[in-house]
């Protein structure tokens, strides 16, 4: 294909992002991710290679490119566990870029984040650098979910085939339609676990106009802000953790003690449940946590108090620093804090696709929790 890309934004707009802002990144995109998304710190060194290369992670407002620009959702797509397990190669995301070019035989004007989630708010990065391209500051889920048909731009109507998802061994395969987002999802997971676990996916390009419409604004803005918040909070030897709740209208919940946890690979997912043991103001108390992927519910002494799409987070309760899924242990000390989603997740329509009833419990009705300082703007 002959490139013949003309720049639909302009190049004073972006912001270039600093090896200080990847650090915070790492860490916001950890609390963001609610436990899954991938471990952030690998993201980071990816991205840190890509810098001593030469490559520069640029972001771009959604109200700064043209509305006609051809926009490409992309991010990993597996268990955490075997991100951990089993290193990226690197550039799996820019042969999806350029095989999608070549598949719609145009060119992709800019990225967007599927999930701003952990790794995954990080590898896109990556792919948008090697290729020469801007990401958007925004992403579709405001969190990580576990599965394709999560996303806001799914939920309000955009078909994500074709897509193309690329392995570390070299594989691309095209997905040129499916008849639901779900079976996309299906189709995608079956493939994922043939190829050992762990890839990533590009769907359809999207319109800009449409992104701008329904992706959730400035992801990228605000993960870098909640880890500067952490980095901020531990130089100045104040609370980490309340200064991400204050920061992101949340609350802390419960301290507790991992007592128990079962996690184990199911379909390509890690799915299991943790028991915590309270301490401090939470001493006598007992809780959990389930887990598709990421924190999903949260219970005290076996009462429902927070769940999907809202935000239970697991912050380590000395340092602040997020722990993802794959990286728990029996025995660690840690602060759970719920923060509350984006209202595009809040809505019927999304409620049916991200609600509690659509990862196996009917039986719990959501409460949207309440924000209870106000946001950074």
């Amino acid at each position: 294909m002959v490139d013949v890309r003309k720049l639909k934004y302009n190049e004073s707009d972006l912001r270039i992002l600093t090896v200080e802002d990847l650090d915070a990144l790492e860490i916001g995109a950890g609390i963001l991710g609610t436990g899954g998304g991938g471990n952030p710190y690998q993201g980071k060194l990816l991205a840190l290679e890509a810098m001593k290369e030469g490559y520069e992670m640029r972001i771009l407002a959604t109200d700064r490119i043209e509305g006609d620009a051809l926009c490409m959702s992309i991010g990993g797509i597996g268990a955490p566990v075997v991100g951990v397990e089993r290193l990226r190669e690197g550039r799996e995301g820019l042969r999806c870029l350029r095989a999608m070019e070549d598949l719609i035989r145009a060119p992709i004007d800019a990225m967007v984040c599927e999930e701003i989630g952990g790794a995954n708010a990080i590898n896109p990065l990556v792919t948008a650098a090697l290729g020469g391209l801007p990401m958007l500051d925004c992403d579709g889920m405001g969190r990580a979910f576990p599965e394709m048909q999560m996303t806001t731009f799914s939920i309000y109507g955009h078909s994500s085939t074709p897509s193309v998802m690329c392995d570390l061994h070299g594989n691309a395969v095209i997905f040129s339609h499916a008849v639901s987002e779900v079976w996309h999802e299906r189709m995608a997971r079956a493939l994922v676990v043939a190829q050992g676990g762990g890839a990533m996916l590009a769907t359809a390009p999207m319109q800009a106009h449409f992104v701008h419409q329904y992706g959730i604004p400035k992801s990228y803005t605000k993960a870098i802000a909640l880890g500067e918040a952490v980095i901020r909070a531990r130089k100045m030897q104040e609370d980490p953790i309340a200064a991400v709740c204050a920061l992101e209208g949340g609350r802390r919940i419960f301290n507790g003690k991992i007592s128990d946890l079962k996690r184990h690979l199911r379909g390509g997912f890690a799915v299991g449940n943790i028991e915590l043991t309270g301490f401090d103001d939470c001493t006598g108390q007992t809780a959990g946590v389930a887990i598709q992927n990421e924190f999903l519910i949260f219970q005290r002494n076996g009462e429902v108090e927070v769940t999907v799409p809202d935000l239970v987070v697991l912050l380590d309760v000395d340092n602040g620093y997020p722990i993802t899924t794959e990286m728990l242990r029996y025995g660690q000390r840690v602060a759970v804090v719920a923060i509350p989603c984006h209202d595009l997740l809040r809505t019927a329509r999304a409620l049916e696709v991200v609600g509690p009833a659509a990862f196996g419990y009917p039986e719990i009705t959501f409460s949207p929790l309440p924000a209870l300082a106000q946001k950074a703007a």
